[in-house]
Parts: C-alpha cells; structure tokens; sequence
C-alpha cells in the first residue's frame, strides 16, 4: 500500500505541463443539461497550483481531510462510504452514530482513526433524478461547500474528495463534475478558502476521469506563458534548460504515483437504497 501526501499529488497546473490534462474542453462535447459558467472563468495559476485530481483509493491519501460520499445515517455503505468506513475500523462507526445522521446537501466531520488522514467529513450527496435537476445540483454544491468550510474550520490545508453521488445516487457524471469544479473554485477565490492548499479530487471510474478530464479547463483553465520581453539567445538557452529540468523532475513524480484501481468495493448498492428508504 502507497500512502501518497498532499506534496506527492500533481496539480492541475503542473498535469498541463506535461499534457497529461487536456488544456481544452472537447470542440464537439456530448450533450448535456450544463450551462457554460458566465463570465468564463479566468486562467488563475494561482488556483491551478491548488487543485489536483487523481484515480486512485482515496483510503491512501495522508492528506488533512478526505471527503466520503456517505448516506444519510452516516453509518457506512457500498463503494468508497464502506471502504472508507472499514479502513478506518469500527471507532469511525461510532463516531458517525453519535452524530445522529446528516441532512441531504450537508456534511459533518468525525476524526479519521485507522485512516492516514486527519478527518472525515461526511457529505450526503442527493440522489438524482429526471426532472429535478437543478434541485439536485443545488444540494450537491451544498455537499462541496460544507465540506470546505468545514475543513477550512479545522484547520485543514489539503482536502480530498470522492465523486458524490456519481455512483449508485445516479447523478451523470457530466452534470455532477461542473456542479463541483464551480463549488470549489468559489470557495478557493472567497475568504474561507485562504487557508486551503490543496483540493484534491479523487476518481475511480472511468466516466468520472473523463468528466473532469472534460470540464477542469473550463472551469481552471491552462495560463499560457507569455514573453515580457524579447528573448536573447543565452536567455532562451537558460529557459530550454530549466523547462526540460523541471519536466524530467515532475514526470519523475508522475511516474511515482501507484496505478489506478482495477477492482470496485464490494456491496456497491447497499448505500443508495438505503438513502432512497430514508427519502432523499
């Protein structure tokens, strides 16, 4: 088992670089009911040096806080909500049983126990359905904003999200990834997120990885480089050098990162019917 720290996760900025980020969103994209945000989000490097996104188990990451797409009960599930729950052993059960449940579009923060992490915010993301979208992605930006204000709270610098709700909860993929890159990149540009590092969005299905992989240069678009002044031949020969430097160091850190997960946790349905009986 790798455990990875918030240092060990490419940002996005550093992803563009070595174009292994799309630095636009598809020419000719599949339909959707997203709405492009207005204004355009403008290139930040700033904000790009603060987000990342990685496919791998989010029970491995020694960041501050990681974020678990849990149900209403808090008391474990299918998919990440068990893996989680069971990494973290049978304290963490506890924890979330004195909590008494969480609303729908809301979280709550336990300790992280046998986890390498420091906390657990429990987000309950809606379950989606046909017709009510906009309801839903209300509550599901509700999800990202608790989550980071509640981080921001503790003193979290490095936060990790799984994919809420995009699992048996049915929110597509396509529509759940706008709804969160706009809810964070709010917190990060507000007051609250000052005190962020790093948001780390952790995927494991491939229709997640190809969601974001579509939607982050829209909503953290590349900052291209521009010359402030003409380039002299020892000036342009020092960049070339320093450039292929930090390329071969930061493909060097890519290449460290452990493969992506090939298996799913098991008692994937358990989790949305239980969310379903209690009437989100």
């Amino acid at each position: 088992m790798t455990i990875l720290s918030a240092a060990d996760i490419p940002s996005i900025a550093l992803l563009y670089k070595l174009r292994k980020l799309p630095p636009t969103p598809p020419a000719h994209p599949l339909p959707t009911t997203h709405t492009p945000p207005t204004p355009a989000p403008r290139p930040s490097s700033t904000l790009n040096a603060r987000l990342a996104v990685l496919r791998g188990d989010i029970t491995h990451l020694a960041v501050d806080a990681v974020v678990n797409a849990a149900n209403r009960s808090l008391l474990g599930g299918g998919g990440v909500d068990g893996a989680i729950h069971r990494a973290a052993g049978p304290q963490l059960q506890r924890a979330c049983r004195a909590l008494g449940g969480c609303a729908t579009g809301s979280a709550k923060m336990t300790a992280a126990y046998g986890l390498p992490c420091r906390h657990v915010i429990h987000a309950v993301g809606p379950v989606y359905e046909l017709g009510d979208g906009p309801r839903s992605a209300a509550l599901l930006a509700g999800c990202y904003a608790r989550s980071l204000a509640l981080a921001a709270g503790a003193g979290c610098r490095s936060v990790a999200f799984s994919a809420i709700s995009t699992g048996v909860y049915g929110f597509p993929s396509r529509e759940a990834a706008p709804v969160a890159l706009g809810a964070i990149r709010r917190f990060l540009e507000g007051p609250e997120g000052e005190g962020i590092d790093k948001v780390v969005i952790v995927t494991f299905e491939m229709k997640d990885v190809d969601a974001y992989n579509e939607f982050i240069p829209l909503y953290f678009p590349p900052v291209l480089e521009e010359e402030t002044t003409a380039p002299t031949a020892e000036t342009d020969r020092a960049k070339r050098e320093t450039d292929a430097q930090l390329e071969a160091e930061a493909e060097a850190v890519a290449n460290e990162l452990p493969s992506a997960p090939t298996s799913d946790p098991s008692d994937a349905g358990r989790a949305g019917k239980k969310q379903k009986h209690d009437g989100a």
